[in-house]
């Protein structure tokens, strides 16, 4: 027998070979119906699972993320049966489920239409009718090689022949079609809600992400457990469509991307202001918090970068130049910069520990099909730090860093979640280090009670780290914030304090960013915000309008003194409608416009209006500039 311990702690008796489904059932007939796949002890299973030994038991539903990727990677092989059987000749290479659905990369020679997207839609909903039961089985290597090459299907066969010999090869069988594939899938495609599936779009993608191989067709599309859920998110596409930082970028002129330079973003007059700002709010916090700034080269030699590791495990990612006949690299990263200006001289434990900040321009070199805008560039400012400390200070500092980034993005209105991430397999240390590193990390997060997800694998090659995912107002997450805690820089360059002791001793070092990158950041806000930055942040804050050309002297007088006042402000001296200058100033995401003609030049007033179409009466110039000022001062969201 076997015993199976449930998620509330409950423990129950099974014959050994008995199907999770089954543990499901004895739970209750409802659970059954909305279970998609189970969880036991580490692994994710689809509900045909045996029973092999004592074990613990998760059922998932649409509610759990293992649940919704079982979902969604079944959705996106009912989208290859139907590509199958509409198009026999196209070869099928990867369908994985994804963070809001899923995708299919599909060879096939004539490119796929938004009308061949909504008949491969309709064929998909004719597959989940049919109820088709998904049945796993496997074969050895050898005669998994030949059963894809049977099926014409070149693309699995060499992702076959890249697995190691003596394993064996894993399908699931869908009817008469069936595909190369680990699982879990859902029990048959009639679990699956034909009117809350959609296909999005088709886009291309190069076989394995390398430019040197095949421009394949990817089509994306989502797949819910209910038809409101769908109608919600198309939604939000919808809206995420409006507030896109590419569209809104060029409407404000805020910053531009161009041929000559694929992956180089140029920030214009009003995109620097914005940029400036943040800048200068960067600067005042960190001065707080104890940090001192430094900057580092640009360009450093190829020495420096097999020293730091970065030439064994980044090479791939960056760009080299030859100065003097020796190689150089452009850095990808500011880390090895701040480790030479660590070394500059001798340091006491009473120096620790020591908070150096940069914001330092990096390149990387991304491939052009994955560039986005600025969430996705090859050259972008960090706004990195660098701690060194004793160990017996690791924690603290730890957590001094995380009341940095929550106080950060409280300040911009974000919520955030947070996700750990253990060594990966590349992992440069001892098994000690890598257990010391990562035990404190979760201690820290699980002192401070912090819920975070766990990534297994997914940290850098020289430590574990906490990743900061902000939430948008779309329910949209990004990685920004980063904590790295790393044992192998300070060892690699032979970093140094003198302790208590009077012994030479190593110091523990932290990586870490806020921002994550000012870029990709300034894209996150511009979404968030759709271009209505708050005030302090606006590029221009105040517009002021005047009514007739007798106004244009008054106005300039309240334009030049809310400049004296660094107040950023632009007058509209056109021979327009009042009305059209309204619109178009609201259109520019202006916080305020002042609107004088010539009672308030008599005055001495304002006529104030706000973006949100708020007329907010009529108020002394002084008693505004106050008023604003105030809001500015205290960065009022």
């Amino acid at each position: 027998m076997v015993k199976v311990t449930l998620k509330d702690g409950s423990e129950k008796l099974y014959k050994e070979g008995t199907q999770v489904k089954q543990v499901a059932m004895d739970i209750s007939e409802g659970l059954m119906r909305v279970a998609l796949a189970a969880r036991i002890d580490d692994d994710v299973v689809g509900l045909d699972a045996p029973l092999k030994q004592d074990c613990t038991v998760s059922l998932l539903t649409f509610d759990d993320q293992d649940g919704k990727d079982a979902y969604r990677h079944t959705a996106s092989h009912v989208l290859a049966q139907a590509v199958k059987r509409l198009y026999p000749e196209a070869k099928l290479a990867i369908g994985p489920s994804i963070a809001e659905g899923f995708y299919y990369d599909i060879d096939s020679e004539s490119p796929f239409t938004p009308d061949d997207l909504e008949k491969i839609e309709a064929e998909m909903k004719k597959i989940i009718k049919e109820k088709i039961d998904l049945m796993r089985f496997e074969l050895p290597r050898d005669e998994a090689i030949a059963f894809m090459k049977e099926r014409n299907e070149p693309y699995k066969v060499e992702l076959i022949e890249g697995l190691e010999e003596g394993a064996a090869i894993s399908f699931y069988r869908q009817g008469e079609f069936v595909d190369l594939c680990a699982g879990p899938h859902l029990a048959n495609t009639g679990k699956l809600k034909g009117n809350a599936i959609k296909l999005t779009s088709c886009t291309g993608a190069y076989w394995r992400g390398d430019s040197n191989n095949k421009m394949l067709q990817r089509i994306y599309g989502t797949a819910f457990s209910k038809k409101e859920d769908l109608d919600a998110y198309l939604q939000r596409i919808e809206e995420a469509k409006k507030r896109d930082h590419r569209k809104i970028g060029r409407e404000l002129d805020l910053f531009m991307l161009t041929d000559e330079g694929p992956g180089f973003p140029f920030f214009l007059p009003k995109g620097m202001i914005l940029r400036n700002e943040l800048e200068a709010y960067w600067r005042q916090i960190h001065k707080e918090a104890g940090y001192e700034e430094i900057r580092s080269p640009m360009i450093l030699n190829e020495e420096l970068w097999h020293r730091s590791g970065h030439w064994d495990h980044y090479k791939e990612n960056m760009y080299f130049t030859t100065i003097d006949d020796g190689m150089f690299a452009i850095k990808p990263m500011n880390c090895p910069g701040g480790m030479l200006a660590y070394k500059r001289r001798p340091w006491s434990y009473k120096d620790l520990p020591l908070r150096t900040a940069e914001l330092g321009l990096v390149h990387r070199h991304e491939l052009s099909g994955a560039l986005h805008g600025l969430f996705r560039v090859r050259c972008f400012t960090q706004d990195d730090a660098h701690i060194f400390m004793t160990a017996e200070q690791t924690e603290e500092e730890i957590g001094k860093v995380i009341d940095l980034i929550d106080k950060v993005y409280s300040a911009f209105g974000f919520e955030y979640m947070v996700e750990l991430s253990t060594c990966p397999e590349d992992f440069i240390g001892s098994e000690e280090m890598r257990e010391f590193s990562e035990n404190t990390l979760k201690s820290v997060l699980e002192a401070r009670n912090i819920e975070y997800i766990l990534n297994p694998g997914d940290g850098a090659f020289y430590g574990p780290k906490i990743d900061f995912h902000l939430k948008d107002c779309l329910g949209r997450t990004w990685q920004c914030g980063t904590i790295q805690l790393d044992f192998q820089m300070p060892e690699r360059f032979e970093l140094e304090y003198t302790g208590a002791d009077g012994q030479k001793h190593r110091p523990v070092m932290i990586h870490r960013v806020v921002y994550g990158s000012i870029e990709r950041f300034i894209g996150v806000m511009t979404e968030h915000f759709a271009g209505a930055f708050p005030t302090w942040l606006a590029p221009v804050q105040v517009k002021v309008v005047p009514i007739t050309d007798r106004a244009h002297e008054y106005a300039k007088k309240v334009e030049a003194a809310l400049d004296a006042a660094n107040i950023r402000v632009e007058g509209d001296y056109r021979s327009e409608k009042l009305g059209y200058k309204l619109r178009e100033a609201i259109g520019q995401k202006i916080p305020y416009m002042l609107v004088v003609g010539d009672k308030e030049a008599e005055a001495g007033t304002v006529a104030v209006r706000t973006r949100a179409g708020g007329d907010e009466g009529t108020m002394e110039l002084a008693d505004f500039m106050a008023k604003i000022k105030e809001e500015i001062d205290n960065k009022v969201m």
